[in-house]
C-alpha cells in the first residue's frame, strides 16, 4: 500500500483552513443537498433537531470520508495538476493528521447518529465512509477502470441515508434516488477524466481514457447517458416527482443525449488535443464537448433533486404512481 507517509512533512503549522480543505466542502455540499432531499421526500414528520442531528452527522461523515481519501492517496494526487494543492501532498498538512481527522469523524458522526436518530441511518452512514474510504480509495481507484462506475454507490447513497433518517425505513422510492446518482456519475466523471487523462496516466490510476482509450470511453459515456436519462423520469411514474419534475427531468435529458452525442462525435481526450491548462474547463477545443457535458450533469442533478425537494415541500401533487 502507498500512503501519504513518504511525502515530504509540513514545514509550517496547518491553518484551520486547510483541515476545512481536507473534508471537500464543496462534495460535501452536494451530499448535504441530496441527503435533505431523501429526508423531505420521505414525507414523513421528523423533529427538527433530531432532523439537523441526522443532516449534520451526513455532512460530518463525508468530510470523514474525503479526509481518509486525501490521506490515503496523497502519493498520486501529488502528480496531479488537478490535486497537488491539496493540504497533504502540498505538505501543509501531515498525512497521519489527515488519517487521525478521517477516523474521529467517522465514529464521532456514525455514532452520533446512531444514539440520537436510529441505528438504520447510522448503519449505511458507516457502510458509505467504509465503501468510500476502503473499498474505492485503497483498492478500486488503482486496480480497475470500473473504478468510478462501482464506487459510485458511495456517492449515491445519502439520499437513502436521509430517508432512513426521517422513517426508519429505505423503500423503492428511496434507491430510486439512489440509482440516478450512480447511473449520473460515469457520464459525470468520464466526461472529466477526458480532458485529465494525461493526470491520471501520469499518477498510475487507471481510469478508463487511460486503459480503454479515448474512443472507448466516449462510447461508453453516451451508452451511460441512454440508461442515466429514462431512469430520470422515472420518479414521476412511482408517486415520487409531479409534472414539473417530469418536464425538468424530460427537458433537461434532451440536453444531456444532445451532449452526450456531442462528446461521442468528437475528439475529446484523443492524444493530440491535451489540456490547455489546470483549469477545470480551460481546454483546447476537441475537450470543449467534454467540459460541457461535465458542466451540465451537475446542473442536471442539482435541477433534478431541487425540483423533488420544492414539489415535496410545497406539497404539490405527484404525477402518478404505481
Amino acid at each position: 500500500m502507498t500512503m501519504s507517509s513518504a511525502l515530504p512533512t509540513s514545514r509550517a503549522p496547518a491553518r484551520w483552513q486547510d483541515f476545512l480543505q481536507l473534508l471537500k466542502p464543496r462534495v460535501m455540499s452536494l451530499v448535504v443537498f441530496t441527503a435533505i432531499t431523501g429526508m423531505v421526500c420521505a414525507d414523513a414528520a421528523i423533529n427538527p433537531i433530531l432532523g439537523a442531528i441526522a443532516i449534520l452527522c451526513i455532512a460530518v461523515g463525508a468530510g470523514a470520508s474525503a479526509s481518509l481519501n486525501m490521506w490515503f492517496d496523497a502519493d498520486i494526487d501529488a502528480k496531479m495538476r488537478r490535486t497537488r494543492g491539496r493540504p497533504v501532498p502540498a505538505g501543509r498538512v501531515q498525512g497521519a493528521d489527515a488519517l487521525t481527522l478521517g477516523v474521529v469523524l467517522s465514529l464521532f458522526s456514525t455514532m452520533l447518529l446512531g444514539m440520537t436518530v436510529n441505528w438504520l441511518a447510522a448503519g449505511l452512514l458507516a457502510f458509505t465512509i467504509l465503501f468510500y474510504a476502503v473499498v474505492y480509495t485503497m483498492w478500486l481507484k488503482r486496480s480497475t477502470p470500473q473504478n468510478i462506475v462501482i464506487g459510485g454507490l458511495a456517492g449515491a447513497l445519502p439520499p437513502v441515508i436521509g430517508w432512513a433518517a426521517a422513517t426508519g425505513t429505505v423503500p423503492l422510492n428511496a434507491w430510486l434516488l439512489c440509482a440516478i446518482i450512480f447511473m449520473w456519475t460515469p457520464p459525470h466523471f468520464w466526461a472529466l477524466s477526458l480532458y485529465t487523462s494525461e493526470d491520471y496516466e501520469k499518477a498510475g490510476v487507471p481510469m478508463m481514457p487511460v486503459v480503454a482509450g479515448a474512443k472507448s470511453t466516449r462510447k461508453q459515456i453516451l451508452i451511460y447517458s441512454l440508461l442515466f436519462t429514462p431512469l430520470c423520469l422515472v420518479p414521476a411514474f412511482t408517486g415520487l416527482g409531479g409534472l414539473t419534475y417530469l418536464a425538468v427531468a424530460a427537458g433537461g435529458g434532451l440536453i444531456f443525449l444532445i451532449l452526450a452525442w456531442r462528446v461521442f462525435k468528437s475528439r475529446a481526450g484523443d492524444a493530440a488535443d491535451p489540456r490547455q491548462d489546470d483549469g477545470l474547463y480551460d481546454v483546447k477545443a476537441a475537450a470543449k464537448d467534454a467540459r460541457n457535458l461535465f458542466a451540465f450533469s451537475i446542473l442536471y442533478l442539482t435541477l433534478l433533486f431541487a425540483t423533488l425537494l420544492a414539489e415535496h415541500l410545497l406539497d404539490l401533487p405527484a404525477f402518478g404512481g404505481f
